[in-house]
């Protein structure tokens, strides 16, 4: 977990393909894929630009942003960018 931003994951409904394209759109490498399972590079969380494209391309609810700072959450969307 980062000390400004803490990430979380609802596993449920991630395909295959889904978790590789999270992967992919994060500019900052914060997603990785281990054991068919996506996951945070947890060093990388606090590097989180806040872009939002992660959360616009998970489905609702799959990803959670909380700013720890300011105790607010951005939520996955599923809005394809």
């Amino acid at each position: 977990m980062g000390v400004f931003i803490e990430i979380t994951i609802d596993q449920q409904g991630a395909a295959p393909e889904l978790r590789d394209a999270i992967v992919r759109v994060c500019p900052v490498d914060i997603f990785a894929v281990e054991a068919a399972t996506l996951v945070t590079r947890e060093e990388q969380e606090d590097e989180c630009t806040l872009c939002a494209l992660c959360l616009r391309l998970a489905p609702p609810g799959m990803i959670r942003i909380r700013k720890t700072y300011c105790d607010e959450t951005l939520v996955s969307t599923g809005e394809h960018p």
